[in-house]
């Protein structure tokens, strides 16, 4: 129990990155270079702290409210950067992440400038996150399954074969940008009902690098990627504490050697060897019988 009540706040942390990473996930498993969840998460967090602070309103309802306007966010943003592919996106989304910095930074009356939103009450505890990650894990592993998923499947590998297929990628593409909107405005707003205070810093370029990173570590294409990448990224720090004067130099070194040895990610290659083995378990079988 002692352990347990020390690396609460950890967990919490590894909760919300797990979010974070889902957001991103969406939208690399659609084909889309989005770099956009770093701005829905200030968006939700911001529509929550200030409903919670300035005007008296239950968490609940900022809960949703954050969600909604990422979502809505989403919609909106999909629809000129349907029309943009790759490094175009990346920097159209990242533009994007600078707007909602400036509005927070220089909107004093209603975000209280580079102070960030203060005295939030604390409502979201471990359990709440445990709940939101279990739905939303549960989202996307429905959505992979179904003729959506499929969709993002070949448009990811080939937009050519998917048109020629009937697919329409703009429509996925939207459906991707609002999925991802939503989950990081829900990880926003729960967020900040469990952190008492957010500052605009935290969504900056930092929080762009670690979502990017905990996908690409954990992994593309299924749906546990984004949580064991969030997991190693978020307890590495903790494992890493006797090296505090070298701690973001092995974070790197970490993060270089699974992409060189590990292109598709700790899950993705793990599922892809078990896979292999399976078949070759199965050969040996049928070669044993005949």
């Amino acid at each position: 129990m002692t352990f347990f009540n020390v690396y609460t706040p950890l967990f919490e942390l590894a909760l919300f990155n797990a979010l974070l990473a889902f957001s991103q996930y969406i939208v690399l498993r659609a084909g889309v270079f989005s770099l956009g969840t770093a701005a829905f998460t200030a968006m939700g967090a911001y529509c929550a702290g200030v409903m919670a602070t300035q005007y008296g309103l239950p968490s609940w309802m900022g809960i949703c409210a954050g969600t909604l306007l990422g979502a809505v966010a989403g919609v909106i943003l999909s629809v000129p950067l349907a029309r943009l592919r790759g490094v175009f996106q990346a920097l159209a989304t990242l533009a994007l992440v600078q707007i909602v910095l400036s509005i927070t930074l220089n909107w004093v009356s209603v975000t209280n400038g580079a102070l960030g939103v203060n005295s939030i009450p604390r409502t979201v505890h471990l359990s709440h996150m445990l709940i939101a990650v279990a739905v939303v894990t549960y989202l996307l592993w429905a959505i992979g399954r179904s003729s959506i998923g499929r969709a993002f499947d070949i448009i990811r590998e080939d937009e050519t074969v998917a048109v020629s297929l009937g697919i329409s990628v703009p429509k996925h593409h939207r459906i991707a940008f609002t999925l991802s909107g939503m989950i990081a405005g829900l990880a926003g707003a729960l967020h900040a009902h469990a952190s008492y205070s957010i500052t605009p810093n935290e969504y900056g370029f930092h929080m762009l690098v670690m979502v990017l990173a905990m996908v690409v570590l954990g992994g593309r294409v299924s749906v546990a990627g984004p949580i064991v990448g969030a997991i190693i990224l978020t307890s590495l720090p903790e494992l890493l504490r006797a090296f505090d004067s070298y701690r973001t130099v092995v974070q790197g070194a970490v993060l270089m050697l699974s992409i060189v040895f590990l292109p598709r990610g700790v899950v993705d290659t793990a599922l892809s060897w078990l896979r292999a083995r399976r078949l070759k378990a199965g050969t040996a079988t049928k070669e044993a019988r005949a």
